[in-house]
């Protein structure tokens, strides 16, 4: 497979002709005047075949014509978007920096169709995994997996970082109206003590398991929180007690075993699952025990479904590379940086920050396969709160800024807490549909004057509107539906990468190495100044070294 800068592309060529042509000229409200059909014209509908219901993409406000997406189907063949999408999906080693594969699509084969790695069957392993997840799910559930003393588990603490955090995180989240409510979940991920402090607080030995969530069973941030939980867990219970307590989620099992789990509480994932993907993986332990196997299963299915979709649906059809495609429409020839994520569902209000993960982990780089600096931008920033809350702190940026920032919303037709009649989830979705209107179609001068502004306020209330959004909606958040959505955008990330010719791996994990080799002393005089008065607030608080080193370990304090 050959590769190139897509701005050498020359689809690329006639997108910047476009742009210069009509493209940039383009005003949303006069499309939908000229054209009625419009939004049937450039919205999709996704059949979810895990719970049976849809969701409507609706790419209509957007700047988009026939041409445009003509001359954007270009650009995703020339810059081989679906070549590289189906070597993913046949298993083959794409990941080029790390020589992997990039299979976290096999790990939702619900259908157990053939899928391979190196000519290695990876159904069989995948299946097995899933398995001893159902098995070890159901036995915290239903309390035949007692602690030490007999007592039924009632708290859940998933110690990870990064993907290993906040894929299981959003997705109880997202998902806590299928959840036992008789278990308690929590999440520490920070180094900063008081995460794990705040948690163990809330916790009770007797009653409590823990599941370590480290692929390598050696990041730092995990086996320091690791060890200071079965620090605190020790200090009521007998040794012996951990194999009751602690599960690794890992493919280390000799470091598993050094930590004092036995490995037949190991659940182990393959070394083609990214940790920003790996929620479908043993990871998602927490997630199967939070809302029973059988909603995880559907949650797996509903990300297939869209898998399916992404591989068989033709470009201009294909809802993944469609908002893709937009994507680089925006950034690049726009000049958009930012892109908002806006669901309007409490129960989303993780998700945007799983997709700055998802999205800036991966396509946050500057060096296209070839070896060469790109000669255009990569990877947008992404960000988003949960509405309407989200309309009462940044949307008059959207609104009346300087800024264009392409925005998704997201709403769930049917809510899981119809109070007052769905008093609630009417004035909900009527949000939902007044922001992408009115980013559209803006208030002119005329308009705040006929409403009885004063005068010299008409300019301070105008907003000009064409401002371009996509409205996403689902008939429910279910676990189908929210495996789909994730997918969605896993490959709307992917399609992003495979058109910017860009690799997604090894920067990230060069980066992550940086602060061991900062610790309490470096070359540069500012880090010597802020470090120099941390060592005197640490060595005037704390009571001993010992609780210093044992809280910080990366951190070199002296004695003297």
């Amino acid at each position: 497979m050959s590769f190139a800068q897509a701005s050498d592309l020359p689809a690329w060529k006639a997108l910047q002709e476009h742009h210069a042509a009509s493209g940039k000229l383009l005003i949303l409200k006069d499309l939908f005047a000229k054209d009625p059909q419009r939004f049937s014209k450039f919205s999709r509908t996704f059949k979810n075949t895990a719970d049976g219901n849809a969701i409507l993409f609706d790419f209509s406000k957007n700047f988009v014509t026939d041409e445009t997406l003509g001359l954007l189907a270009d650009l995703a063949r020339e810059a081989g978007v679906e070549k590289l999408r189906d070597a993913m999906f046949a298993g083959d080693k794409i990941n080029f920096t790390e020589k992997r594969a990039v299979y976290h699509v096999a790990l939702r084969n619900v259908s157990n169709k053939p899928m391979q790695v190196d000519g290695k069957s990876v159904v069989e392993d995948t299946r097995d995994v899933l398995e001893h997840m159902k098995e070890f799910s159901e036995q915290v559930r239903s309390g035949s997996w007692t602690g030490y003393t007999g007592k039924k588990i009632k708290s859940v603490v998933n110690i990870g970082i990064g993907g290993s955090d906040l894929g299981p995180v959003m997705v109880t989240e997202a998902l806590k109206p299928y959840a036992s409510r008789d278990i308690t979940l929590h999440f520490v991920s920070n180094i900063d003590g008081t995460h794990v402090v705040e948690a163990l607080n809330q916790c009770d030995p007797e009653t409590t398991i823990f599941l370590i969530a480290s692929k390598t069973f050696t990041t730092a941030e995990t086996i320091t929180n690791a060890n200071t939980a079965k620090a605190w867990f020790l200090e009521s219970a007998p040794e012996s007690a951990i194999v009751k307590h602690f599960v690794a989620l890992s493919t280390n099992a000799e470091e598993v075993a050094n930590f004092g789990i036995d490995t037949k509480n190991m659940f182990g994932f393959e070394s083609w699952v990214g940790g920003r993907y790996s929620v479908w993986s043993a990871i998602g332990l927490s997630v199967a025990i939070y809302i029973g196997f059988d909603n995880f299963n559907e949650f797996l299915a509903g990300a297939n479904a869209m898998d399916r979709h992404f591989v068989e649906a033709p470009v201009t059809e294909n809802i993944p590379i469609i908002g893709g495609l937009l994507s680089v429409w925006y950034s690049d020839f726009f000049g958009a940086q930012t892109h908002l994520v806006a669901p309007f569902d409490q129960y989303l209000h993780r998700f945007p920050a799983y997709l700055q993960q998802l999205s800036m982990e991966s396509n946050g780089k500057a060096i296209t396969r070839t070896g060469e600096y790109v000669k255009y931008t990569t990877g947008a920033i992404l960000f988003g709160e949960p509405c309407t809350n989200a309309q009462h702190s940044f949307f008059q940026l959207l609104h009346q800024g300087t800024k264009m920032i392409p925005t998704d919303f997201i709403l769930a037709a049917q809510s899981h807490n119809p109070v007052e009649s769905n008093k609630h989830q009417r004035m909900l979705a009527s949000n939902f549909f007044a922001q992408s209107e009115a980013l559209m179609v803006g208030k002119m001068p005329e308009e705040v004057a006929n409403e009885g502004a004063a005068e010299d306020l008409v300019p301070h209330k105008v907003f000009l509107g064409n401002r371009p959004t996509t409205s996403i909606l689902a008939t429910k958040i279910t676990p189908g539906a929210l495996g789909a959505l994730i997918a969605y955008y896993e490959h709307v990330t992917f399609t992003e990468g495979a058109v910017s010719c860009t690799s997604s791996k090894i920067v990230v994990s060069d980066s992550k190495k940086l602060p061991a080799s900062c610790r309490f002393g470096t070359s540069i005089p500012s880090t010597n100044g802020v470090s120099n008065l941390a060592k005197f607030s640490l060595k005037k608080s704390a009571k001993n070294w010992k609780m210093i080193r044992q809280f910080l370990p990366m951190m070199e304090v002296p004695t003297g």
